[in-house]
């Protein structure tokens, strides 16, 4: 017999909810925003089917149905008049019908684009842009029954801006060496320009070689270079340094991801370092943080947040548990310098705290997990291992994303 799902409620805002929300740092959570709703998948657990908070019920009636099923679409109408919740134990179905995995994959690869913890210093290679994008893109077609206009804008807006990376995919296709996926991608990528009315070169070429499917070319292909490859980090060294200031103190800072957009700061715990100078009777701090490489998938707010010429660094100090103080920093080849001096008496050694943020992006302090930051880099690590393994037969639902396949042959090549 089927597991009854947790009953729906209703929120004292008026909101509908499915399951208790889900815990925990926002980087251990996929999110959706679908036609009247949010929905939320757990990063680090079981998936399942979402949790669900509904603000629009006759918006998410769409397809509320065939994601949890009919018993729980219309318990979530009852809920929303006012009927009991205790009336309202849906039964969930028994196996995650099509539209929710698809849905949970589109979450899970929009929370690779925001959260994908690349490090040059822990070994965690970035991921293809313009491949996540497109499979992305795809996934926002497959899943078109749940979104609203702005979902489908969100679409349009990564098939355009990634269309360059379309002609690399196909010879990867034609090669015969691809995963089976990727032939449904291009396809899905093929109807939704055509739905969307998109045209030019590269969809043009795309189409001609769907038309075509004369079998792979047999020709070799080298994955790690199907993609132009960014640069290997060639760090720089640090600021420079006073000639006769003297060391007092020295350390690892904060790397709290949430207080800066992605992209922008290598996601090492130790990509934060800071030291304290001394002459004569001045202190001052310097700090440096190992930049990233990779900015975020995808158009709209996000991409507007972070866009380059925007980004003005900061760091955040605290000495002897005072208030803090922002040192700004500037970008110098793969790192960001700051420099500012401390107003500290010139005989004692400060207890200094230093963590980076971006003011205006950044949320506040929260809470600083670092446990689950290193749960999210086991699980970075875990998918590049299963992505390297034979991937052929996989079903269209699971299976590693094209940009971590072609993010795992990249470290095979470099170890």
């Amino acid at each position: 017999m089927p597991a009854r799902h947790p009953a729906v409620t209703r929120a004292e805002d008026g909101t509908v909810q499915i399951t208790e929300p889900i815990a925990g740092p926002a980087f251990t959570r996929a999110v959706l925003d679908v036609a009247g709703a949010v929905l939320t998948w757990p990063v680090l657990g079981p998936t399942g089917l979402p949790a669900a908070e509904i603000h629009d019920v006759a918006q998410a009636q769409q397809w509320l149905w065939a994601v949890y099923g009919e018993r729980t679409a219309a318990a979530v109408d009852a809920v929303a008049s006012g009927a009991p919740e205790a009336a309202a134990e849906p039964m969930a179905p028994e196996q995650p019908t099509a539209l929710a995995e698809s849905a949970a994959r589109l979450a899970f690869g929009h929370w690779t684009a925001r959260w994908w913890p690349a490090s040059h210093l822990d070994g965690i290679p970035a991921l293809e842009p313009g491949a996540l994008g497109l499979e992305l893109a795809a996934l926002t077609h497959e899943c078109q029954q749940l979104l609203d206009e702005a979902g489908e804008v969100e679409g349009r807006e990564l098939l355009e801006e990634h269309l360059a990376a379309l002609a690399p995919l196909v010879r990867w296709w034609q090669s015969g060496a691809s995963p089976r996926r990727l032939g449904g991608v291009l396809r899905l990528i093929d109807d939704a320009a055509d739905g969307l009315g998109l045209g030019g070169e590269e969809i043009g070429r795309l189409r001609s070689a769907l038309e075509q499917d004369d079998g792979p070319s047999g020709t070799p292909l080298d994955l790690a270079d199907l993609f132009v490859r960014q640069g290997e980090f060639a760090l720089a060294a640090g600021s420079a340094r006073p000639a006769t200031g003297r060391v007092i103190a020295r350390g690892v800072g904060t790397n709290n991801w949430c207080r800066y957009p992605p992209g922008f700061v290598d996601a090492a715990e130790d990509a934060v370092t800071w030291t304290v100078y001394a002459l004569g009777a001045g202190r001052w701090i310097e700090v440096e943080v190992v930049a990233g490489g990779t900015a975020p998938v995808g158009g709209g707010r996000l991409a507007a947040e972070v866009s380059v010429e925007r980004v003005h660094l900061a760091a955040e100090v605290h000495v002897d548990g005072g208030p803090p103080s922002r040192v700004p920093l500037a970008r110098r080849d793969d790192v960001w310098t700051g420099r500012a001096n401390l107003d500290i008496r010139a005989s004692t050694t400060p207890s200094v705290e230093v963590g980076v943020l971006l003011p205006g992006f950044d949320p506040g302090p929260g809470a600083d997990d670092r446990a689950a930051r290193e749960a999210v880099r086991a699980l970075a690590r875990r998918r590049l291992g299963e992505a390297a393994a034979p991937h052929d037969g996989e079903a269209a639902q699971s299976g590693p994303f094209l940009a971590e396949i072609l993010a795992a042959a990249a470290v095979e090549e470099d170890f």
